[in-house]
């Protein structure tokens, strides 16, 4: 190996361990069970899950779906008063990446395993809000969670992956998330692009930017991060803003030049998603 190859091998692994050391801290990403075993997980190899699931702007989505997340006021108080996000952000973005991965890349055991200590987790996240009781479990803010994650991965997949999915595709890859949502048990879930359009059209009543979900997207703006990872966060945390409906930005108070996201944002997370991608696809060392 040439002095110039070696070199960049030893950039692409020093990349690929910060990367990591960010996602999912001391904690070994999930490797896919096709390497391991014969049983290929809830969707396997030639799925368009798998496909989404891979790229670098998953993390947009990620960003994306939180923030999307807080315009319901019931899902939002459970995460006010019972999530330690404020205090401990990055061991909630471990347990979010692992959870993200385990359902994807896991077998089915280890999928099932996952759902389950996350719907215990749930049981003691239920309150009143206004004098409305809340669940962590009820069907219905589950299928908003799982919706919001379906949507925004799509979505940030579509704008910046390079290789946006044919409608057939979208549609298919919405069909296999619905898996996810019956094994937590929640609401029927979209099974295509147009249903799933449909579902938010009928939440829009439902949803606000209430005073602790503006909070809560401050500090998802602006989290606790070292030097090495802030500027990359800018840059996704500004195109999962972008990517939000604009009723959306206006109700968490999240403003956005149009112009300054075609033309500033959206190449630089380009750029970003596919050096992440380089990095990631770097030999073990």
């Amino acid at each position: 190996m040439s002095e110039v190859s070696e070199s960049v091998l030893v950039l692409r692994r020093s990349l690929q361990r910060t990367i990591q050391g960010f996602l999912v801290g001391p904690a070994q990403p999930v490797r896919n069970p096709a390497i391991r075993s014969g049983d290929q997980g809830l969707f396997g190899p030639d799925s368009i899950t798998w496909r989404v699931h891979s790229d670098a702007s998953i993390l947009v989505g990620g960003v994306r779906s939180l923030l999307l997340q807080t315009m319901h006021p019931l899902a939002m108080a459970g995460v006010a008063e019972h999530s330690a996000y404020r205090t401990d952000p990055t061991g909630r973005l471990w347990r979010t990446a692992a959870y993200v991965g385990t359902v994807t890349f896991g077998t089915k055991a280890e999928a099932r395993a996952m759902v389950a200590a996350v719907k215990r987790v749930h049981v003691a996240v239920r309150g009143t809000l206004d004098g409305v009781p809340y669940s962590a479990n009820d069907p219905h803010l589950l299928l908003w969670v799982q919706h919001t994650l379906v949507d925004s991965f799509l979505t940030s997949y579509q704008r910046f992956s390079g290789t946006p999915l044919s409608g057939r595709e979208a549609d298919q890859y919405v069909a296999e998330q619905a898996v996810v949502a019956k094994l937590f048990k929640a609401e029927q879930a979209a099974t295509n692009t147009a249903e799933l359009a449909a579902y938010f059209a009928a939440m829009r009543p439902e949803l606000r930017g209430t005073t602790q979900a503006r909070q809560a997207v401050r500090f998802l703006m602006t989290p606790p991060l070292t030097l090495s990872v802030r500027a990359p966060y800018s840059v996704i945390a500004a195109a999962a803003v972008g990517s939000l409906p604009a009723r959306v930005r206006w109700e968490l108070r999240l403003p956005i030049l149009p112009v300054a996201d075609a033309l500033a944002v959206r190449p630089a997370t380009k750029v970003l998603t596919r050096v992440i991608d380089w990095a990631m696809k770097a030999p073990v060392a």
